[in-house]
Order: C-alpha cells, then sequence, then structure tokens
C-alpha cells in the first residue's frame, strides 16, 4: 500500500461519525451542589483522553527502546519466557527423524527467529517473517505448495517490522477457511527508497502483533496490532520521572549557609580585583570540602547547615510507580525489576506462577499458529513428508523442585495402584499410566512396552491369587455316592 493509500485509510477511520458521541447522555449521575458526577466542575470530570495512536510514532518507540531499560524488559522479557522451552514434536517418530529436525531447526534459527518477531512486534505493534525457501524466488507471489518443498530447502524467516521493508495490500483473504480471513491477501516488501522489491502471497508470511485493536483502529493501523509501549507510556514517564527526582534530591539534601560581615558592601563598592580574591577563596573551600573535612571561616562569621529533603516517604511513591508499570505490563515487579520479594514470608512463587499462566495463555494464543504454519514447512524440508498424527507440545514453564516431584511422583503412583486394586485397570494399562510419568517425575520409565503387553488383560485378583499357596484347592465334603463305597478294612 503506498503512502497516500495509507493516509486515505486513517483518514477515513478518523472522520467516521461517532454515533456515541453524538447521541446526548441522559442516565448519568451528577450532583452540581458537591461537584460530583457528570457535568461537574470536577477534576474528575476534567479529565479526557485524547486518541494520540503513540504506535504511529515510529522515531519516539526506537528512542524509548535504545534509553529506557524498563521499555527493554517489558518487550523483551515475555517473548524469552515465550521461546525459551520452545516446544516437542508428540507423535509416532523415530529418534532419526527428531535428529535431522533438530538440525533443521539449528542451521535456520528459527528459534531466534520466531523470538525477534515476537520481540519488535510488541515493539511496534506488528512485524513480519518472511519464510525463505530455497528455489522459490520467482514464485513469492503465488500460494504457498507444500508438495514444492524440497528437503533442505527451508532457510529460515527474514524478519521485517511493520515500518521497515513490508507493506500490507488492500486486498484481503476472502477464503472463510483460511486462518487468515479478512487479513491482507499480499505484502508488498518495499527497499528503503519506497520501491517494491517483490510482491508475496500471504501464506509466505508470519504475522507478529502487538496488543489486538477493534476493527476501526486495526484497519487504521493496516491491519496490525498496538505496541505494548503505547499501553504503558504514561506509567513509564511517571517512573521515570520520580526515580530522576529521587536521584537530584540527593545533591540538595543539604544546603551550607555562612554569614559573612558586610557582604553587600563587599558586591557594591568594592574593587573587582577585591570580589574576585573572595570568589577565590570561597572556590578554595569548596574544592577542599568533603564529609570529612574541615570548613574554615573568619572569626564572628557564622556557619549553618540546613537539611533540605526528607526521604522517608520516598521509596514508597517509587515502589508505587513499580507495581503501576508491573500492572500495566503484566508482568511480576520481582521480574521487571529483578528485585527480590518484598514482605515478610514473601517468596514472590504464586506471583511468577500466575504470570507463567499468562504466559502459557500467549503460546497457546500467539506462538501455537506461527509453529503450526511453520512445521508442515519444517518437516517437508527434513523429512520430504509429512507425518499422519504430528503435533506439538509445550514444556511447562514452572519448573517444580525435587520434593514437589516427589511428592506428585507419590501421589499419582498411589491413584494408579487404587484403581488398580479396585480393577478399574487391568495390569498392562496401570504400567502404561506409571510409564506415561516418566516425562514429568523421571520415574517408572524403565517398564517396557513388551511387559505392558505380557501383563494386558490380567487383574488385581489374578496377580494375587497367584500369591496364595492354598490358591484352587477346594474344602468341601466329597459327594454322598463316593463315600458310600468306602469301607474299613
Amino acid at each position: 500500500m503506498s503512502r497516500r493509500n495509507k493516509r486515505r485509510v486513517n483518514r477515513a477511520a478518523d472522520e467516521k461519525p461517532n454515533t456515541m458521541q453524538a447521541s446526548q447522555v441522559m442516565d448519568a449521575f451528577s450532583n452540581p451542589l458537591f461537584r460530583l458526577g457528570y457535568g461537574s466542575q470536577s477534576p474528575m470530570e476534567a479529565t479526557e483522553y485524547p486518541l494520540t495512536r503513540l504506535s504511529d510514532n515510529y522515531a519516539l518507540l526506537n528512542s524509548l527502546y535504545r534509553d529506557n531499560w524498563v521499555v527493554q524488559n517489558v518487550v523483551g522479557i515475555i517473548p524469552d519466557d515465550m521461546t525459551k522451552n520452545w516446544f516437542t514434536l508428540t507423535g509416532a517418530i523415530s529418534p532419526e527423524h527428531l535428529a535431522e529436525f533438530d538440525r533443521v531447526q539449528r542451521m535456520t534459527q528459527i528459534q531466534d527467529r520466531v523470538n525477534a518477531g515476537l520481540r519488535w512486534g510488541r515493539l511496534y505493534g506488528g512485524a513480519a517473517g518472511l519464510i525463505l525457501i530455497r528455489g522459490h524466488e520467482t514464485l513469492m507471489d503465488q500460494p504457498l505448495d507444500l508438495e514444492t518443498i524440497m528437503p533442505g530447502t527451508f532457510a529460515g524467516l527474514y524478519i521485517l517490522d511493520r515500518w521497515c521493508g513490508i507493506v500490507p495490500d488492500v486486498e484481503l483473504v476472502t477464503d472463510i477457511g483460511d486462518p487468515e480471513f479478512g487479513l491482507p491477501a499480499y505484502y508488498s516488501i518495499t527497499m528503503e527508497n519506497g520501491d517494491t522489491l517483490t510482491r508475496v502471497h500471504h501464506s509466505r508470511i508470519i504475522r507478529f502483533l502487538g496488543r489486538e485493536l477493534p476493527y476501526l483502529e486495526k484497519i487504521a493501523a493496516m491491519y496490525w496490532g498496538e505496541s505494548e509501549v503505547e499501553a504503558i507510556y504514561k506509567d513509564i514517564v511517571k517512573h521515570d520521572n520520580v526515580s530522576a527526582n529521587m536521584a537530584a534530591l540527593t545533591f540538595r539534601a543539604n544546603v551550607d549557609r555562612m554569614e559573612v560581615a558586610n557582604l553587600d558592601q563587599l558586591f557594591s563598592i568594592t574593587s573587582g580585583q577585591q570580589q574576585q580574591r573572595f570568589w577565590s577563596v570561597m572556590q578554595a573551600q569548596s574544592a577542599v570540602k568533603n564529609n570529612f573535612g574541615i570548613q574554615l571561616v573568619n572569626k564572628g562569621d557564622t556557619m549553618t547547615n540546613t537539611q533540605f529533603a526528607q526521604f522517608s516517604g520516598l521509596s514508597d511513591v517509587y515502589d508505587s510507580m513499580c507495581l503501576d508499570l508491573a500492572g500495566a505490563s503484566r508482568i511480576p515487579v520481582t521480574k521487571l525489576f529483578g528485585r527480590s520479594p518484598a514482605g515478610m514470608n514473601a517468596t514472590g512463587e504464586s506471583d511468577l506462577q500466575n504470570y507463567y499462566d499468562y504466559v502459557d495463555t500467549l503460546r497457546e494464543k500467539s506462538l501455537r499458529p506461527i509453529l503450526y504454519k511453520l512445521l508442515p514447512i519444517m518437516t517437508m524440508s527434513a523429512w520430504g513428508m509429512i507425518p499422519e498424527g504430528l503435533d506439538i507440545a509445550f514444556p511447562p514453564l514452572w519448573t517444580p523442585t525435587a520434593k514437589e516431584v516427589a511428592e506428585i511422583a507419590k501421589a499419582k503412583a498411589e491413584t494408579i495402584t487404587m484403581a488398580y486394586q479396585d480393577e478399574l485397570l487391568d495390569q498392562g494399562s496401570a504400567q502404561k499410566e506409571l510409564k506415561k510419568l516418566a516425562d514429568e517425575t523421571g520415574m517408572f520409565d524403565s517398564i517396557t512396552d513388551e511387559q505392558i503387553k505380557a501383563n494386558a488383560g490380567r487383574t488385581y485378583q489374578d496377580a494375587t491369587a497367584l500369591r496364595d499357596p492354598l490358591a484352587g484347592i477346594s474344602f468341601s465334603q466329597p459327594p454322598a455316592d463316593e463315600s458310600e463305597g468306602v469301607t474299613d478294612e
């Protein structure tokens, strides 16, 4: 899309009439006597929220990211946690195929490329990854056909942010069966001077977004999202100003005051040489003065020290700014600022657990669709085929301690044993359930498939019957006809 068309889309979204604003509000609370509610002259009613669209300010976003470490953490921490444990393949895959798939990932650095796309999508509100396949240089404007991907041809992703190198087209995807229905059907890869280098079909593009926008704002943003920095910008300003003022107060914590006799005459009627000598004396005293030095004054002159600032409540104010930033960015204070948990008996585990639950939501919502689009491409490049039943699973972010792992293993093993003893499971099924715990607990992985198959169908009663030495022996009386035929000799 040209810059002229982009301005036309933005202008159309800005000029669209707002029927909610045009209608008169008739059901609002108002108390003019106490200056409360709608229409009253109060600070609350004077508050306005103008539409600024900070995500469009490319220079400001770059400056904030380069200069502000809090912005860097907000942009980078969540993508790092989303991709640090990556994913595992599920299904009937041989170790040789897994090794070849891992080699493709290492050669293309796909984990780092996806991390970079997520990072720039959060900073700028949108980024894209161009899928690179050797031999497809002349097919970029055509839908990606998986059958045309030869082994070893996948070359990774080329990451572009929404302001540098990629522009969505006005044509949208109309196929309701396409996962990208309603999004741009083509993208133009542009050069630095704005000239179009190539036109790319959407099936060859991986989209990375920031925060989602409502429909009209999405159109104004050319179907990208909102920068994470825009949502927390005011809290960043408050945090930086508070911390800067606290640092400045340390220079003004104490003010020295010295009484000098006839100071007004010194500056009014004395010669310039005398004034210069006075300034030289003051500068010499300032140079040698320190916390352990001595201030020399003439006899009769008075020297006083006045404490200018109090610091007792500043830490609480600063902590409030940090809490606001943590809430706006949805990252715990302990992780965003690298601080230890505060308060008695505080461990920070509950905050981290809630945070990891949020990251798990992002992995399912944002990362899984990206991997589903890349997975068949990587398997075709690694194996030359797409196996049936192939899927991915995300390893847990929370790593339990050895004690927690032992407790989990004990609780789950006892549950399986109880189900087996109640004959809800046979011995083979119970062993199979125990073997499933190997990935989670590191136990029961020595149970072989042959053992499970051999014990299939054997119940708890069958197993305990073999331990009873009298099992199978009957103590009932012999039949009457047999007893009658026996005589005493």
